[in-house]
């Protein structure tokens, strides 16, 4: 399974080109001032030298952003639905799901995600089958609003002890190793739709363990540890590059027994990294678990939702796709009468502005969590997550608020303005015309 990318990646005389100047760019760990020179056709980033030197061309049109912050687009991987629509849902037809999809792309966009991992939760495996079809990456295109790069399954191979939210009796053992993922999610799934299987490690035959993280990324699969008992030695024995929500549904670390959390901030090493996501909504994680877990491994955060459909929906009483009741009280999901966290309802840009005032990180740095991090962990550096010729066109403008936080005021996808912020002034006439989604 691969991300789609352009037929072609130079430019011709025919290719609109455009260039956002007057902006401030994030480079290492500082914002600096910049120009960002976009080819709206292949709806790739491109270099001053494939410009003007190699195809000699000039810009269609050149767009002043007076001084905001352009940065790439957001990546969310795990995020399990919004505005009322879950991914797991099966009982709508295949027409009915296609639209719902589409609607959510075209709404989620604002939030300036502009590519995700759909996540489905434990399922019966005819569920996989349905919904994995319209799950797999996008086709390349900006009038669909965000898009998928490929499906972030979470389960039905987790722990029960640490089952979250997830129904016991839905969960399973991979007790044939890849032959079980094969035929609970599909083998053609798998191969096209998947790019995330949360799964907790020791659940594994210890004959498949060491093997099945490098056999997976060779389709470019990413194999993450997840509502598991794993103990430090298990983790790190087990070549297993991602955790999962990195201290829920998880053994906490001890003094003789550092667990998971330990494997993934300690045992760090340039030629081995190891990524993690964590929701920084308030509510998953303390504040100072989120400080600690970036400074022990900074290159490794993954900035993650794990939202729910109830994402944009107002307060109340909803039933999930299990029968369960969630009770929606702000940005907190409860199971009915209990405390017990059922996702998120929260956005990655109110993540993101949370995570930089529990880390007391400027945006050029914390940037990265939602950027180029988890680019990097889906084996898409260069591509996503990046303002570096060659990558797409997948840009956010934001507006720094008087408390440092940021807002998305446009979003750009494969070069073309999807998304501007209401209200916000209309550019000249000669800049290309906003398609709203």
């Amino acid at each position: 399974m691969a991300t789609t990318r352009p037929s072609r990646t130079h430019s011709i005389p025919t290719d609109t080109i455009l260039r956002l100047t007057n902006c401030l760019v994030p480079v290492d760990n500082c914002l600096v001032p910049g120009t960002l020179l976009i080819n709206s056709t292949t709806g790739l980033i491109i270099s001053p030298q494939d410009v003007f030197y190699d195809s000699k061309l000039q810009p269609s049109s050149t767009i002043d952003l007076r001084g905001k912050v352009v940065v790439p687009g957001f990546i969310d991987v795990q995020i399990n639905g919004a505005y009322g629509f879950d991914f797991s849902n099966a009982s709508k037809s295949d027409d009915e799901y296609a639209t719902g999809l589409k609607e959510v792309n075209r709404q989620f966009v604002s939030t300036g995600v502009t590519s995700y991992c759909p996540t489905i939760t434990s399922q019966k495996d005819e569920v996989y089958h349905k919904v994995l079809p319209h799950l797999g990456p996008s086709p390349r295109s900006p009038t669909l609003g965000s898009s998928s790069l490929g499906a972030h399954v979470e389960g039905p191979f987790l722990n029960p002890e640490r089952n979250g939210i997830h129904p016991p009796h839905i969960l399973q053992k991979p007790s044939e190793g890849l032959k079980s993922l094969e035929t609970v999610y599909g083998r053609e799934n798998l191969y096209s739709n998947v790019k995330v299987i949360t799964l907790a490690p020791e659940l594994l035959p210890p004959s498949s363990l060491p093997s099945l993280p490098a056999v997976l990324a060779s389709k470019n699969i990413i194999l993450s540890a997840g509502h598991s008992t794993a103990t430090f030695s298990q983790l790190v024995n087990s070549n297993i590059s991602m955790v999962t929500h990195l201290f829920n549904a998880m053994h906490q670390p001890h003094q003789r027994e550092p667990g998971i959390p330990g494997a993934v901030l300690a045992e760090v090493s340039v030629s081995k990294p190891r990524f993690f996501g964590i929701i920084a909504d308030g509510v998953h994680v303390h504040p100072a678990n989120i400080k600690w877990a970036y400074h022990s491994n900074p290159s490794g955060l993954c900035l993650v939702t794990d939202a729910m459909s109830l994402l944009g929906l107002p307060d109340g009483e909803y039933v999930w796709g299990n029968g369960e009741s969630i009770q929606k009280t702000g940005g907190v999901l409860t199971l009915k009468g209990t405390t017990k966290i059922a996702g998120s309802c929260v956005t990655l840009l109110e993540c993101l502005n949370n995570f930089m005032r529990f880390t007391n990180t400027g945006i050029a740095e914390a940037i990265k969590t939602v950027t180029k991090t988890p680019a990097r962990m889906l084996g898409l550096e260069g591509v996503k997550g990046c303002l570096e010729p060659g990558a797409d066109a997948d840009l956010c403008v934001l507006e720094v608020n008087g408390d440092g936080s940021v807002g998305v005021e446009e979003v750009w996808k494969f070069g073309v303005k999807v998304w501007e912020k209401s209200g916000m002034r209309r550019r000249r006439e000669g800049v290309m015309e906003l398609s709203r989604l």
